[in-house]
């Protein structure tokens, strides 16, 4: 008997240009969490595709309890035993949980769905999971921890002996990453082996027994979680240590480049107020449903609001659609780069002019040498791995695809840089790279505003920070404050009144 679950053994995996996989090994022992860390382009999700079928490696070997394994496609790989519960969750929100849970593994009686017993099923299985739900309700009204439980179930359900859980805290709030890793240790417990895929360092110390680090698509190093280090883990991605993980520079302040005030937007935001200056990064903190996201929307013209005046540098504008914004130089980088930054099925070189085409013509016609150089200063400055400047977004890993939203917006004329979870599903590495590229836009002059969820984030990049809570201005605080730390900042955030 194997002492391993499930085992990859020297895979390569090859792509026109890029070789994703390189003689790359990953080995997970029933009953183990195993951390997978790497840079963005390292090859980690080229390694869940292979390991579920959904692509075949060149050279190499899968086992499962010892025995080797050729899925041809993700059907085999679950019928072996392996799920996975990606980031990108594969919920059909108008499906009832039984129905997503079920579905192409319909029970049936009589030659009828058996929709009693599938309920009964779906019901317990979430429970066993920590979610006492209405498994008949739809799936798309719960939120997104509950939809992540959806996934898991689905993965209990046959019976998985591995589950690979791809960066799966990167949408949750505070108690539900806590349900998450209650419901990690619970299916530890049941001998079930998990690859738990994170750029949260502190998640892999907090849940996982080893970790392994990957590199250009090879093996650097396995290690236990007790043998390891912040330091270990970056030096181990990224190929050198990383001195300083937030390195911040310091603009000069200028005038105030954005001001904002009496923000309303019904039952959302409540008389929302800030300045935003030249030469400087302004945080917004606050916890998942603040109105921090909210009021950047409202301000780019994506949401209608009631009330409230912004100006730029002193001057009244009159924002009603993100073109407007545009136009007033504003840019917005969003969270969901996905579905609101990058046009995925177009080019590196599309999507980088997309904000600015006007800015890239020659007459009526666009300036293609113009477009080929920025681009591939893009592409060096941002380290955008990539074959081709021509390649296709959708093709790109997730960090890679962050670095061409921010490229987008770094080729326009904008003033004001509005950054929401800029470094959300990104790792160490690249974090520093984006950080540079703030960095730059703030010794140009511009004002960045920077929307995070991670109070080091905040701490280490800001000039000044709002806190937010309940669609309400909660503290501002100068860097150089009394107040400028974790626990005043979230004393804020809970509502609470800092002293002068």
């Amino acid at each position: 008997m194997s002492e391993y679950v499930v085992e990859l053994k020297n895979a390569t995996k090859r792509f026109p240009g890029v070789v994703a996989l390189k003689n790359m090994s990953l080995a997970v022992k029933p009953g183990e969490i195993l951390g997978l860390i790497g840079e963005n382009g390292a090859g980690k999700s080229t390694l869940i595709k292979v390991l579920t079928g959904v692509h075949q490696a060149d050279e190499g070997h899968i086992l499962v309890n010892g025995q080797e394994m050729h899925f041809k496609d993700p059907n085999d790989s679950a019928a072996a035993g392996i799920a996975c519960v990606y980031q990108e969750l594969n919920i059909e929100p108008l499906l009832s949980i039984t129905d997503n849970i079920f579905i192409n593994k319909w029970l049936k009686k009589g030659g009828l769905l058996d929709y009693p017993t599938m309920h009964k099923k779906a019901k317990e299985v979430m429970a066993s999971l920590g979610q006492d739900v209405d498994p008949t309700k739809a799936a798309g009204t719960f939120g997104m921890g509950v939809q992540q439980m959806i996934e898991i179930a689905k993965a209990v359900l046959i019976d998985a002996k591995m589950i690979i859980m791809d960066e799966p805290t990167s949408s949750l709030g505070e108690k539900e990453v806590d349900q998450l890793m209650k419901t990690c240790r619970e299916l530890k417990s049941r001998g079930i082996g998990i690859v738990f895929v994170s750029h949260k360092l502190e998640e892999l110390f907090e849940l996982c027994d080893r970790v392994t680090v990957m590199r250009d698509g090879e093996h650097i190093w396995t290690k236990n979680v007790t043998d390891t280090d912040n330091d270990d883990l970056i030096a181990g991605m990224v190929g050198r240590s990383l001195e300083n993980q937030f390195p911040k520079e310091f603009g000069e302040k200028g005038d105030c480049a954005l001001k904002v005030e009496g923000l309303q937007e019904g039952g959302v935001l409540y008389d929302v107020g800030f300045e935003a200056y030249s030469g400087q990064i302004l945080g917004f903190a606050g916890l998942v449903g603040a109105g921090r996201t909210e009021t950047m929307r409202a301000i780019f013209g994506a949401d209608p609001i009631d009330g409230g005046k912004v100006y730029i540098h002193g001057k009244e504008v009159h924002i009603k659609s993100p073109r407007d914004a545009i136009r007033a130089g504003i840019a917005f980088l969003t969270e969901d780069r996905k579905g609101q930054g990058l046009v995925l099925a177009q080019s590196i070189r599309t999507n980088l002019i997309l904000a600015n085409l006007k800015g890239f013509c020659s007459g009526p016609f666009l300036d293609e040498k113009r477009i080929e150089e920025s681009g591939q200063q893009n592409i060096s400055s941002l380290r955008i791995k990539t074959p081709s400047i021509d390649e296709i977004v959708g093709q790109l890993s997730g960090g890679n695809q962050q670095k061409v939203v921010i490229g987008k917006w770094v080729n326009t004329d904008a003033d004001v840089f509005i950054f929401d979870e800029p470094t959300r599903g990104i790792d160490v590495g690249a974090k520093v790279e984006v950080y540079n590229v703030m960095n730059s836009l703030v010794k140009q002059g511009k004002c960045v505003i920077m929307i995070s969820s991670e109070m080091p984030e905040i701490l280490g990049m800001s000039d000044r920070v709002v806190v937010m809570r309940g669609g309400k201005v909660m503290a501002t605080i100068e860097r150089d404050s009394k107040h400028f730390n974790s626990e005043d900042i979230m004393k804020a955030a809970w509502g609470g009144t800092l002293d002068d």
